[in-house]
């Protein structure tokens, strides 16, 4: 008989984003290793905040994912930048969650698996795995409230004190805890969970050796990319403003969708002389490909925070493509211990600009030796196959 494991997540494919791949790639490889999965989720609306026309109106969905049996329950969607109308979408999902109790209890897993953030959504999922007889395990992708501090999007107020009395209690009471980072790590231990392991984002290797690999550096000018979200916590809006590429004989490329993509565009089109280029947002399966046309990517945070290391500084290693960083803590340690790029303090642009000017000057060969340096990082420690290996092991020793 092989194990059942459930996993809970507000966010699923077909939505582009980080926890979204990761979830749907450890989907699979579970399944590979005989695990029988399913997914509860929400109607699809990230980054959007508007749920797909595929799925409007609609309050449950069935469907099958590449095998994996995917149910879908409704939410008030929203990606406001104010924090209520964030809160109730959160909310609105941890309650319309509890509605898949009966396919649940019918599936009868071993493991309920919950995304958080939101952190909310782990009290909902240690709620089913108490009624269901299962053990609940808690991914932590960002630590919560902690993150939200840092961006400071909640001061450590009442609130706060609440969300962080929340977290101690879901760490302490779920079966084990798995965190992105050692940083996160750490912290779980720190605050009372019994079982803490390490189950990095990683990338899977297979979507970009199936790519055509591009040897860029060809021509005077610098091709800096980002494809990612163009949330705030990016910056890339005061990125546009605050860098002029081309007076650093550079161009700047832009992939993406978020709450920033209309001032981007707007910018962008009143000052068509920097440089700076929006594409459309690209599908998934279309990421290695549109990356590897490029000389860098820029993958920037306007702050530290604690614990987050983007899941793209794995997808660019994967891709060769080397790193100019400016989000601090464990990404940068990542990008200096393997010499994968560059790293400078968050939103200092005066560094970001010296930075450029000296990777400009790099000839080929020491460019080459850096994307070599990716590859290597990327298919011997950072390599999703080989997470979700140890992921598996992990839940069956436990």
């Amino acid at each position: 008989m092989s194990n059942k494991i459930a996993i809970l997540s507000q966010y699923f494919p077909p939505e582009m984003g980080a926890p979204q791949s990761r979830l749907y790639e450890t989907a699979l490889g579970l399944k590979q290793y005989g695990w029988d999965v399913i997914v509860i989720t929400a109607m699809p609306n990230y980054p959007t905040g508007k749920i797909f026309d595929t799925h409007k109106g609609k309050f449950f969905v069935r469907e099958d994912i590449d095998g994996i049996k995917v149910y879908r329950y409704a939410l008030y969607a929203s990606n406001s930048k104010k924090a209520l109308p964030r809160i109730i979408s959160m909310l609105s999902f941890n309650i319309t969650s509890f509605f898949s109790l009966f396919a649940l209890k019918k599936f009868k897993p071993d493991y309920i698996f919950t995304e958080s953030p939101p952190l909310t959504l782990a009290f909902s999922g240690l709620i089913l795995a108490k009624l269901t007889g299962s053990k609940h395990v808690m991914n932590v992708s960002d630590l919560w409230p902690l993150s939200a501090f840092e961006l400071g999007a909640i001061s450590k107020g009442f609130l706060y004190r609440r969300l962080e009395y929340l977290e101690r209690l879901l760490y302490r009471k779920s079966f084990a805890c798995v965190g992105q980072s050692q940083q996160i790590v750490n912290e779980l231990t720190i605050k009372g969970s019994k079982k803490a392991y390490l189950f990095r984002n990683g990338v899977y290797m297979k979507r970009f050796q199936q790519s055509k690999s591009f040897i860029c550096k060809d021509n005077d000018v610098l091709r800096i990319v980002y494809a990612g979200l163009l949330g705030v916590a990016q910056g890339i809006f005061d990125i546009c403003r605050n860098i002029c590429f081309s007076q650093l004989n550079a161009e700047f490329h832009i992939y993406g969708d978020g709450v920033e993509k209309p001032e981007i565009s707007r910018y962008i089109a009143d000052n068509n002389y920097k440089g700076i280029f929006l594409h459309d947002s690209v599908k998934r399966d279309l990421i290695p490909a549109t990356i590897m046309q490029y000389d860098v990517t820029l993958i920037p945070l306007i702050k530290p925070i604690y614990g987050a290391v983007p899941s793209k500084i794995y997808e660019a290693m994967a891709a060769g493509l080397p790193i100019i960083f400016t989000g601090g803590g464990e990404g940068a340690e990542i990008i200096r211990e393997y010499r994968t790029g560059w790293v400078c303090p968050p939103s200092d642009y005066d560094a970001i600009i010296i930075k450029i000017k000296e990777i400009s000057l790099l000839d080929k060969v020491q460019f080459e030796n850096i994307k070599n340096n990716c590859i290597a990082a990327a298919k011997n420690v950072f390599n999703r196959d080989r997470q979700i290996e140890k992921l598996n092991i992990f839940l069956q020793n436990a």
